[in-house]
């Protein structure tokens, strides 16, 4: 079930919300802990929807802190007058006894994951709770693995979760491990745990509502992860194509190699990888692509049909195919290409373009990097304050300068743009940065960064479904996300 999870301040409050939850979600809680007064009669004489009635004191996050016996007789009462559920604390339901409600036995923490979580899971479910409820806080993504390894396992009604932007996805795949129901917000501002994910998102973004053991796991591994158009996209793609699959934000820190592991035996289908994990993934996997292997960098994982990981580079392909698109196929040959930046999308587009017969060559604000990325492609470097001195016919800024939301930045001066020169940025987010304004000012021919974007994702999408993408969909939730 999605169940959202209502902290109004009066009893007319909550009327309003439980009205407003009950067209979205199939329960509501009511966090009386957050009201100023309630009338549980009021609440509870005909909801529009199940309800589960908490009232959380600070010991375990909540903001009650008044006499026990008062609050315990609270949800007694709450239970008589016909509230579907009393979540109750698991140091509190001996107190609370029998009650004509069922019972949500619950733990919180909220500093951390317990190494012993397994075992705190068994004792709540030792003490017949009618559904057992452990909800830890994730510090690191990894922290998630106890917690959806509980629900894989769960004999009896259960709701794990990890708490916090680092466990958003144990919310999101509850239903595919069979959670007895997953919490949101009834909107943005509005949450009643960290990392809680609105309806609306859960509805209409990852489709929630469809989500079950079959649903095929896709996912972002970046660091941060929030800025990512990439679960907007590709959820719309899925949604299109009318397929069982479901695509994340994956907010990994340190090791990525780590996580992409750790994930094995949850069955995860799909990985898009981006800043700064592109080079160091590659090591939990087990076949990369030529190309890529040299590149020495993947944005996109696949699991086979045997379980196998296979890594390949849709950065080199989409972005060379956007720049043929405005230039044509072959005109990329015996070009003079000057690459800025010597990142994981500078290392894939001096591949592709040494593949495709340009001359190329590269700078970036660390010099030994770039000299190291000339030596692997067999090309040469130049001083990043002599790009004016260079001749070339193509562009390319591959580095993040432009980037929302330091939009007035430009990686060269409007000086070094001249008619007829090709510019290529790859930053996408804004539409149109300073360098392709100031470029097709000076009567270049530009391709912008949200054309490769596209191409890469469409290529990734059809990578891992063996299905046309539904391009025009996927550009346009690209373009009205940004704008």
């Amino acid at each position: 079930m999605l169940c959202v999870s209502l902290m109004p301040e009066t009893t007319e409050g909550a009327l309003s919300d439980l009205a407003a939850a009950s067209r979205r979600a199939d329960i509501a809680e009511i966090r009386l802990d957050a009201m100023r007064e309630f009338n549980l009669a009021r609440l509870l004489r005909a909801p529009p929807c199940p309800v589960i009635i908490t009232f959380r004191p600070t010991r375990e996050g909540g903001l009650y802190v008044g006499p026990e016996s008062s609050r315990i007789a609270t949800l007694r009462d709450a239970a008589r007058l016909g509230a579907d559920y009393i979540d109750i604390e698991h140091d509190s339901v001996a107190a609370l006894g029998r009650i004509p409600a069922k019972r949500i036995v619950s733990y919180h923490n909220l500093a951390g994951t317990p190494a012993d979580l397994a075992a705190v899971y068994a004792r709540i479910a030792a003490t017949g709770a009618d559904v057992v409820k452990v909800a830890v806080t994730a510090n690191h993504i990894l922290d998630t693995v106890p917690v959806l390894r509980i629900l894989r396992d769960a004999r009896v009604p259960t709701i794990a979760l990890s708490m916090g932007e680092r466990g958003r996805l144990t919310r999101i795949l509850a239903p595919k491990f069979g959670a007895f129901l997953t919490y949101a917000a009834p909107a943005a501002g509005l949450e009643a745990g960290p990392g809680q994910v609105t309806v609306a998102e859960m509805r209409d973004l990852y489709r929630a509502d469809r989500i079950g053991p079959a649903t095929r796991v896709y996912g972002v591994i970046a660091d941060p992860v929030g800025h990512s158009l990439s679960p907007a996209i590709h959820n719309a793609a899925f949604a299109e194509a009318d397929l069982d699959a479901v695509y994340l934000p994956l907010w990994v820190e340190g090791d990525p190699a780590a996580f992409v592991t750790a994930m094995r035996e949850f069955d995860f289908d799909g990985y898009s990888v981006t800043i700064p994990h592109k080079q160091a993934v590659m090591a939990a996997l087990d076949e990369i692509e030529p190309l890529a292997l040299r590149i020495g960098a993947v944005n996109t994982v696949e699991r086979r049909s045997d379980g196998s990981l296979f890594g390949t580079n849709t950065d080199w392909t989409a972005g060379v195919a956007s720049i043929e698109a405005a230039v044509g196929r072959d005109w990329l040959r015996g070009k003079r290409a000057l690459i800025l930046g010597a990142g994981g999308v500078g290392r894939a587009m001096a591949f592709g373009l040494k593949n495709r017969g340009a001359q190329v060559i590269i700078t970036d604000v660390d010099p030994e990097r770039a000299h190291a990325l000339a030596i692997d492609v067999g090309v040469r470097t130049c001083d990043l304050g002599l790009v004016a001195e260079v001749t070339c016919e193509i562009l390319l800024n591959c580095t993040p300068v432009g980037m929302h939301p330091a939009t007035d930045a430009s990686p060269v001066p409007a000086s070094v743009l001249r008619e007829g020169l090709v510019v290529y940025d790859a930053v996408y987010n804004p539409i149109e940065t300073r360098l392709i304004r100031e470029a097709r000012q000076a009567g270049c021919r530009t391709v912008a960064g949200i054309d490769h974007f596209i191409r890469q994702a469409v290529e990734q999408f059809e990578l891992w479904t063996g299905r046309a993408a539904p391009v025009e969909t996927m550009r346009r939730v690209v373009i009205e996300a940004l704008a």
